[in-house]
């Protein structure tokens, strides 16, 4: 679909607009990584977008796949926080049931490439609630995501009472034993013999809701082919079964490592396709951190009415 080309968006009362005819300042930009997909709105100061609102219901009707313009996440890209002279940009995470969350590899990287390709250079730096994340030119259209330090303590994830995090007493119809982590989100991680026997979207809603996490959770199930290879697949909390999580393949490889499953450099396949994940030996008093590398890609541009901000 070209930019030039109408789209269009349903409002809360269900009347359909014309979001091309009325208002041409608010650009977006869909993006995706390996499928997980992304309409990134830049609202930085002097850019077309600056001052917009988006209230969750927006987000929703903007996130619909057949009334709108479809995303697992709506990002937007505002200027660093006052005094934040590291960051280049800061980045917010719109689930597209209009909750927001702290991280989103997969976004971090789109984001991040659409940051390299405006300043140049070979690095940027992104804020997010989470974290302030390095993404750096990996070669041949892929682009590297530093996310940090991973955390195991149950505080963290955060669990709703303390508990062992490497061995969770969780457990939902063929699923059981996960382990759990923090990868600036909460994630579990089980692991399973065969991936394809496993119905995630039936055990993956009740999974996400469950008392033991009080910020709901993210469900990955891991399936390992190798020690250096295994394949994810992961519902996210407030979006679903995606193609792609950037920071469920993290988490598996952390928690395969705490369990002596495979090693610290991984290709983890997931529906979209591959990511490697590496994550770095630990140092005298520091936690490695965890590094991905995947490719960033542009779908489409467009416009958004101004009548569908509240």
């Amino acid at each position: 679909m070209s930019s030039s080309q109408e789209i269009h968006s349903t409002g809360l009362r269900g009347q359909t607009r014309d979001i091309t005819r009325a208002m041409t300042e608010l650009l977006f930009t869909k993006m995706h990584g390996l499928g997980n997909d992304f309409v990134v709105i830049d609202a930085r100061d002097g850019k077309p977008g600056a001052g917009a609102t988006l209230s969750a219901a927006c987000v929703s009707e903007i996130a619909d796949r057949r009334t709108g313009v479809g995303c697992d996440q709506l990002i937007v890209i505002q200027d660093p926080p006052r005094g934040d002279a590291e960051a280049d940009a800061f980045m917010r995470i719109l689930n597209s049931d209009g909750g927001e969350v702290d991280a989103c590899g997969n976004a971090t990287r789109c984001v991040g490439a659409m940051l390299l390709q405006e300043l140049g250079g070979e690095e940027v730096r992104v804020r997010t609630k989470a974290d302030l994340l390095t993404v750096k030119r990996a070669g041949y259209g892929m682009v590297t995501v530093d996310m940090g330090t991973p955390r195991s303590d149950w505080e963290h994830i955060p669990l709703a009472e303390e508990a062992d995090t490497l061995h969770l007493e969780l457990s939902a119809g063929p699923l059981s034993d996960p382990a759990a982590v923090s990868m600036g989100n909460p994630h579990v991680t089980f692991f399973v013999n065969d991936l394809d026997a496993i119905p995630i979207a039936l055990v993956g809603p009740e999974l996400e809701v469950h008392p033991t996490f009080p910020e709901r959770v993210n469900v990955g199930v891991a399936q390992i082919l190798a020690s250096d290879r295994m394949r994810l697949r992961v519902w996210e909390r407030g979006a679903g079964l995606t193609s792609a999580c950037g920071t469920g393949a993290c988490a598996a490889v952390v928690n395969a490592n705490r369990r002596d499953l495979a090693k610290r450099r991984m290709v983890v396949v997931v529906d979209g396709g591959e990511l490697l994940i590496n994550w770095h030996e630990d140092r005298p008093g520091q936690q490695g951190r965890v590094f991905m590398t995947g490719p960033a890609a542009t779908s489409f541009s467009g416009t958004l009415n101004a009548s569908v901000l509240r």
